[in-house]
């Protein structure tokens, strides 16, 4: 061949290929860092018995009430239904796009979309709807559903459903069953996993002009349940749906094993025990040691009708303490509130109260690689830090930083005078048997619990605070009057009910819990009105980062920055979860790393 031809086939080509790039493939499943474990021949979850019979019913017991079943709208982020939508019970009426695989940091597979095709920047998803995907009526899920979700949601929607829109560029139909995502400046590389998490709605189903209103009428959903019967306040009843589109594909085998799921409501956790004892409630999930040790000595566990069994988890612990609401004056200088964490007598609690079965909280992400303790700050980390220098103390930056230990006698006085000191340079001074601030008035707040429980931890706090002239008030609400003081930002002191659940693979979330824009959204879950333009460089530079070296500097860097601000007194925290069962309940033997998933258990064949 004439090797000018050569040369104009090759320029051709290449001018092609700049033209018009080759589409990627869509694929089975998205990953926030890397690729999917699962090939795209997968049968199912590693974690799920794929075989399990199916049949039978459950009654799960929970404390508090409900007044709703649209779980997307601002008044129902206490009082809508459990299980519409439910990382614990699982999506029971509502699904998203694709589903999460619990044995992955943060790993999606098919679901309503049988297949994504994400741009390697990330600037942009197309999703490729299962044509099999229907809502419960028998209707097909369609693109124009998505388009309509995120129409109404942006409108009449929640956060964090309302914010979504706020990245995207463009939402178009591509096809009869694929529907695109662009994204905007304001996107991050986390969003097209957002969106495919979204749960998806149906159009013809719901009335936009009335979306934000609360609603008692069964709600139609793509999901393996429908909504049976609806008792407010006190039970709701799912039925499962023989005719549920998703039971044969690879991401719900093994899941949805009863035909009826019955979620009982109870007024405090002391009645949910005794229900559970008699039988009514088919598992308890007591986090007190101390309480479960107790409780579980009775007749049916005594003859084998009742197990105990301990799952062990590998994702950081629950995050629960006291949070100031930093947007008052009394808890804005992180020095004060540094004073005030230091009170907080771990040892006492958990030797007097837990019988020593606890551990201290003292990092965001404890006990994973994500964690600022034990690694002192790298390159990267102090490269994000370096515009925003003192805000990171040197112990916090080289790992070393732990909470104050204490005699565990309740009277530790060096203790006492550490925080005092701390408390005295900031301007405050006693008088009279009182703590003063420097203008002179009594420096006094209320701690809001909604358990017995929760009484007593702050009871133990409030003991050491007066010991320095600090006057700490609590008050027990119940969950609907907490929920309500939380949306307005009414509080000084929260315990218990801002416990933050942190993943191995932290995200948007993070924006929401402590953004400097959530911090002035009502119903956001920026509680203590975190408002620091550090915190969101970080959650920024962890949402950006496209190596895993850059991401976990960053979440340390985060790390970092939520303990130097102490906007929360962290407490304790049990690196196992406990779970008794009567049994006639069976689970999968593989437990993946985010803890046992109730959706994959199954009731025992008569």
């Amino acid at each position: 061949m004439d090797r000018v031809l050569v040369r104009l086939i090759a320029a051709t080509s290449f001018l092609a290929l700049l033209l018009f790039p080759a589409l990627s493939e869509p694929k089975h499943g998205i990953a926030m860092q890397g690729e999917p474990a699962l090939p795209p021949d997968y049968q199912h979850f590693d974690y799920v018995n794929p075989d399990a019979p199916k049949g039978g019913s459950i009654n799960y017991c929970v404390v508090g009430s409900f007044d709703n079943l649209n779980p997307f709208i601002l008044k129902s982020l206490r009082t809508t239904a459990r299980g519409m939508i439910d990382t614990v019970y699982g999506n029971l009426v509502f699904e998203p796009l694709m589903q999460r695989n619990y044995d992955e940091p943060f790993s999606l597979y098919g679901l309503l979309a049988d297949s994504a095709d994400m741009d390697p920047d990330r600037k942009s998803i197309e999703f490729h709807l299962n044509p099999n995907a229907k809502w419960s009526d028998g209707q097909p899920v369609t693109p124009e559903d998505v388009l309509f979700t995120y129409d109404v949601f942006t409108d009449k929607g929640r956060p964090p459903y309302s914010d979504r829109m706020s990245m995207v560029a463009k939402l178009e139909k591509t096809g009869e069953h694929s529907v695109k995502f662009t994204f905007n400046d304001k996107a991050n590389r986390e969003i097209p996993l957002i969106i495919a998490l979204t749960p998806i709605i149906p159009k013809h189903a719901f009335d936009k002009a009335t979306f934000d209103k609360t609603t008692l009428k069964p709600v139609i959903g793509s999901g393996p349940y429908t909504v049976d019967k609806v008792q407010p306040g006190q039970h709701i009843v799912f039925k499962r749906n023989p005719d549920y589109w998703g039971k044969d594909i690879p991401s719900k085998r093994g899941f949805d094993n009863f035909d009826q799921i019955t979620i009982e409501y109870f007024l405090n956790a002391n009645a949910r025990t005794e229900a559970f004892k008699k039988g009514i409630c088919a598992l308890d999930d007591e986090a007190d040691p101390v309480k479960r040790e107790r409780d579980i000595d009775f007749p049916a566990f005594r003859r084998g009708e009742v197990k105990e069994e301990y799952f062990t988890t590998g994702i950081p612990p629950v995050v629960n303490g006291f949070l100031f609401n930093t947007r008052l004056p009394k808890f804005a200088d992180p020095a004060v509130r540094r004073a005030l964490g230091m009170l907080y007598d771990f040892e006492w609690a958990n030797k007097n109260l837990f019988g020593g079965k606890f551990d201290r909280t003292m990092s965001y992400w404890q006990n994973s690689e994500l964690s600022a303790l034990g690694h002192p700050a790298d390159d990267r980390e102090k490269a994000l830090l370096a515009p925003y220098p003192g805000r990171v103390p040197p112990d916090v930056m080289d790992g070393t930083w732990r909470p104050p230990v204490t005699d565990g006698s309740g009277q530790d006085r060096k203790v006492l005078k550490a925080a005092f000191d701390l408390l005295k340079a900031a301007g405050y001074h006693v008088q009279g048997g009182k703590m003063l601030d420097p203008q002179g008035n009594p420096f006094s707040f209320e701690i809001l619990t909604s358990s017995q429980d929760e009484e007593r931890l702050a009871a133990v706090y409030q003991r050491t605070l007066e010991k320095i002239g600090i006057d700490v008030g609590i008050r027990t609400l119940d969950g609907d009057q907490i929920q309500s003081r939380k949306q307005r930002y009414d509080f000084e002191v929260l315990i218990g009910s801002s416990g933050f659940n942190n993943s191995l693979s932290p995200g948007s979330e993070q924006v929401g819990r402590w953004g400097s824009v959530a911090a002035k959204t009502e119903g956001s879950f920026n509680l203590a009105g975190v408002a620091d333009p550090a915190v969101d460089a970080a959650i920024n530079a962890m949402l950006n980062a496209r190596t895993k070296e850059d991401y976990v500097a960053a979440v340390r860097v985060l790390d970092r920055l939520l303990i130097s601000g102490n906007y929360m007194v962290p407490m304790q925290y049990n690196t196992q979860q406990w779970i008794a069962y009567w049994n006639y309940l069976e689970h999968p033997q593989k437990t993946p790393i985010f803890g046992y998933q109730l959706p994959t258990w199954w009731r025992k064949p008569n």
